[in-house]
C-alpha cells in the first residue's frame, strides 16, 4: 500500500469556528449505545486502621465507558443524550440510573436484566492517593439474546430522533455479544445515512458503515502487527493502519495517539491533528471516551471529521488533568483550551534526532517543509540563550527557592525522606516545564506547595508572589555577573552566543528591522543589551514586562510586537528563540520560526534538550548557534 501525503491541521478550528461548533452542538441530539460503567473510587486513611481492615474516609461515584461518554456530550451543551445498555438489578444498577438521571441523560433506553447480569462496576481503591488493586464486577455477565434483540429493536424504532448514534464496547463480558452484534451490524447496514460512530476495542470491526476510532495499538493489531500494552507506535504504521481500516469500514476512521493527537482518514487522504502540550499532572482514565464525544458532538454538528477530531482533541485534552475522576468538559473550558491551543509538533523527530534533515551537510537542520515567502524584513530575537547567556543556569537559582517555597517553615526541621521527596518533585517538574513561561511555572510551583500541604493555605502566595522571590534571585546572579563584566574581568563574548553579533549586524545591514523580545522587565532587558553593547542594533525596539504582573508573559510581549507588525507583515517576519513560546506564537501568526538549540554553557554547538523542544513546539529550522552564517542567511534569501 502506497501512502498518500499526510496533511498536518493546525488550524482546523480557529476560535471564530470554535465558538460557531459550541453553539450549534447545543441543538443536538445523540443516542449512546455500549457498556455503561461505574467508576468508583474509596479513599482509605489508615489512621484509623483495626487489624485486616481498610477504613474509607471519603467515596466517589462517576459514570464510566458508555457513561462516560454520555456525560461528555452533555456537559459539551447537547441539546438531548439518550442512553440504550443494560444494568443488572442490583444497588449499583439502581446507582448507574440515578446518576444518568441526575446529569440529564434520557434512560427510556436502558434495560434492567435480572438474569444472570452484573452492573459493569470498577471499583478503585486509593492509599495515599495511589491506586492499588481494583475490584471488578461484571466479569461473568451473559446478555441474553432475547434482550440484545430487544435493545437494538429500541434504538432502530428511535433513529430519526437522532443526529448521532455512538456505539461504545470495551469490556469482554459486556454487553455486546454475538447476537447484538449481529443485530446492530444489520441495522447499520440498513440505515447508511444515519451517522453511526463506533468504539469498541474488542471487536473493532464488527461494524462496516460505522466510522471508527480507534488507538494506534488496537489499529495496528488489526494488521497483524502485535506490541505490548503501552508501547510506542511508530507513525507510519499508524498512518497505514488508518488507510487500510478507512477501506474495509468504507467510513471515516479517527486513529488516536496520546499525546501525539489523531490521523484521520476519510477516504480521500490521511490529516493528523497534533497532539496538545499539557503540563502538570494528569489522569488519562476516560480519554477515549472524551475524545469520542467530541467527534461525535461535532459530526452531530454537520462538521467534518478533521472538524470532529480537532473538537475531540480538546475535549480530551480538558478531561485528563482532573484527577481521580472520569471527568468531563465545559464549552468554557473546551474554548479556554482550543482558543489558542499549544499543539505539539513533529514528535518522532523531535525525540530521534536519526531522522535529522540538513542543508547540504551543514549543521543547520530543516525541520518543515515550510520555507521563508521572501526576504525577510522583520526579525524577532529572543534574548536569554538566543543572544546572551548572562541568566544561563537560572535552574539552579529556582531548584532551590521552589524547595523552600514547598516546605516554608519545615525548610531545617523536615526529615529526609519528605525533604527528598520535594527535591525529586522539584527537579522532575522544572525538568519538564523547562521552556514555559516562568509565570507557568510559578503557577505549578502554587499547585506543589498545596500537594505537599506544609504551608498553611493563609500563607501560600500565588503565582505572582513566587515570581517575585524567583526574579529577585535570579536578578541578584546577574548583577555579579554584570559587575564582572564592568570592571574587565570578563569580556562581552564571555557572555554570547557564538556569532549572534554578527548575525545582527548582517540582518541590519540588509535592511531587516530588528525586535528584541523578553518575558522579563523591559528596563532589565535593556540594561543587558546596553551592557553588552548591542542595543543600539534593535531599530525596531526592545520589548518586555511593562511592569504589570498581569501582562509579564512572553507571549503578551509577542503578541504585542505582532500586532504593531500586522498580519500583512507577517509574511516577512524571522523568529530567532531558544524557547517554545516564539516558536508556538510565530507559527500561529504565520511567520517563519529558527529554533536555537544553544549550549549556553559553551556557547555554541548543539542542546539535544532544546533540538526536542523547540522541534515540537513548531520551529521550521533548528540552528546549534550562529556560526554558519552565510549558510543560515542563504537560507533566508539574503
Amino acid at each position: 500500500m502506497t501512502l498518500q501525503p499526510i496533511t498536518l491541521h493546525d488550524a482546523a478550528l480557529p476560535r471564530h469556528d470554535l465558538e460557531a461548533l459550541m453553539h450549534d452542538i447545543q441543538s443536538v441530539s445523540v443516542a449512546v449505545l455500549g457498556d455503561f460503567c461505574l467508576d468508583v473510587y474509596w479513599f482509605t486513611d489508615l489512621s484509623a486502621a483495626e487489624l485486616e481492615t481498610r477504613p474509607v474516609r471519603r467515596a466517589h461515584l462517576s459514570l464510566g465507558a458508555a457513561g462516560n461518554v454520555a456525560a461528555n456530550l452533555l456537559a459539551l451543551g447537547c441539546r438531548r443524550i439518550e442512553a440504550f445498555g443494560v444494568v443488572g438489578c442490583d444497588i449499583w444498577g439502581r446507582e448507574m440510573l440515578h446518576l444518568l438521571r441526575e446529569s440529564g441523560v434520557g434512560t427510556s433506553g436502558m434495560l434492567s436484566e435480572p438474569r444472570d447480569w452484573s452492573t459493569l462496576v470498577y471499583v478503585k481503591p486509593h492509599i495515599h492517593d495511589k491506586e492499588t488493586s481494583r475490584f471488578d464486577f461484571g466479569n461473568f455477565n451473559r446478555l441474553p439474546a432475547q434482550t440484545a434483540r430487544t435493545l437494538i429493536g429500541a434504538l432502530v424504532e428511535r433513529l430519526d430522533e437522532f443526529d448521532a448514534v455512538l456505539i461504545n464496547e470495551q469490556v469482554t463480558n459486556g454487553l455486546h455479544s454475538a447476537e447484538l452484534r449481529q443485530a446492530l451490524a444489520e441495522a447499520i447496514q440498513r440505515h447508511p445515512g444515519t451517522n453511526w460512530i463506533v468504539d469498541s476495542r474488542h471487536f473493532p470491526e464488527a461494524y462496516p458503515g460505522a466510522s471508527l476510532k480507534i488507538n494506534d495499538l488496537e489499529a495496528t493489531r488489526l494488521l497483524g502487527i502485535e506490541r505490548p500494552a503501552g508501547a510506542l507506535v511508530p507513525r507510519e504504521e499508524a498512518l497505514t493502519a488508518a488507510e487500510a481500516l478507512e477501506q474495509r469500514m468504507g467510513r471515516p476512521v479517527y486513529v488516536t495517539r496520546r499525546d501525539r493527537g489523531v490521523i484521520v482518514h476519510d477516504g480521500r487522504a490521511p490529516q493528523e491533528i497534533p497532539g496538545l502540550l499539557i503540563l502538570g499532572r494528569i489522569d488519562p482514565v476516560g480519554a477515549g471516551d472524551s475524545m469520542l464525544a467530541g467527534i461525535a458532538a461535532a459530526i452531530a454538528a454537520g462538521r467534518s471529521p478533521v472538524q470532529a477530531a480537532t473538537l475531540g482533541n480538546f475535549v480530551a485534552g480538558v478531561t485528563i488533568q482532573k484527577l481521580y475522576v472520569t471527568g468531563t468538559a465545559s464549552p468554557d473550558e473546551v474554548l479556554r483550551l482550543g482558543a489558542e491551543p499549544d499543539y505539539v509538533y513533529r514528535p518522532e523527530l523531535a525525540e530521534d534526532p536519526r531522522g535529522a534533515v540538513y542543508d547540504d551537510g551543514a549543521e543547520i537542520e530543516i525541520v518543515s517543509r515550510r520555507s521563508p515567502a521572501g526576504r525577510p524584513t522583520v526579525a524577532i530575537f529572543d534574548h536569554d540563550g538566543t543572544i546572551s547567556t548572562l541568566r544561563q543556569g537560572w535552574e539552579a537559582v529556582m531548584e532551590p527557592m521552589m524547595i523552600r517555597a514547598i516546605l516554608g517553615e519545615q525548610y531545617q526541621s523536615a526529615d529526609e525522606s519528605l525533604y527528598h521527596q520535594v527535591v525529586d518533585r522539584v527537579r522532575e517538574y522544572i525538568d519538564h516545564s523547562t521552556g514555559i513561561q516562568t509565570l507557568l511555572q510559578m503557577q505549578g510551583l502554587v499547585r506543589m506547595v498545596r500537594e505537599f500541604g506544609c504551608v498553611p493555605e493563609d500563607q501560600i502566595l500565588d503565582e505572582f508572589g513566587y515570581k517575585a522571590i524567583y526574579n529577585e534571585a535570579l536578578m541578584a546572579m546577574v548583577s555579579r555577573r554584570l559587575a564582572k563584566l564592568e570592571r574587565g574581568e570578563l569580556q562581552v563574548e564571555d557572555f554570547l552566543i557564538k556569532n549572534a553579533w554578527a548575525l545582527l549586524e548582517r540582518l541590519r545591514d540588509a535592511g531587516v528591522r530588528l525586535c528584541l523580545a523578553s518575558g522579563t522587565d523591559q528596563e532589565d532587558v535593556r540594561r543587558e543589551a546596553c551592557a553588552l553593547g548591542y542595543a543600539d542594533l534593535f531599530d525596531g525596539g526592545i520589548w518586555g514586562s511593562v511592569g504589570d504582573v498581569n501582562k509579564d508573559a512572553k507571549r503578551i510581549v509577542l503578541d504585542r510586537i505582532m500586532n504593531e507588525i500586522g498580519d500583512v507583515g507577517m509574511a516577512g517576519l524571522v523568529t530567532f528563540g531558544d524557547g517554545p513560546v516564539e516558536m508556538r506564537e510565530t507559527r500561529r501568526r504565520g511567520g517563519f520560526a529558527i529554533g536555537v538549540a544553544s549550549d549556553e554553557i559553551r556557547r555554541y554547538g548543539l542542546n539535544l534538550e532544546k533540538r526536542s523542544r523547540l522541534i515540537r513546539s513548531g520551529a521550521d529550522l533548528i540552528v546549534p548557534d550562529f556560526s554558519q552564517l552565510d549558510r543560515l542567511l542563504d537560507c533566508l534569501n539574503l
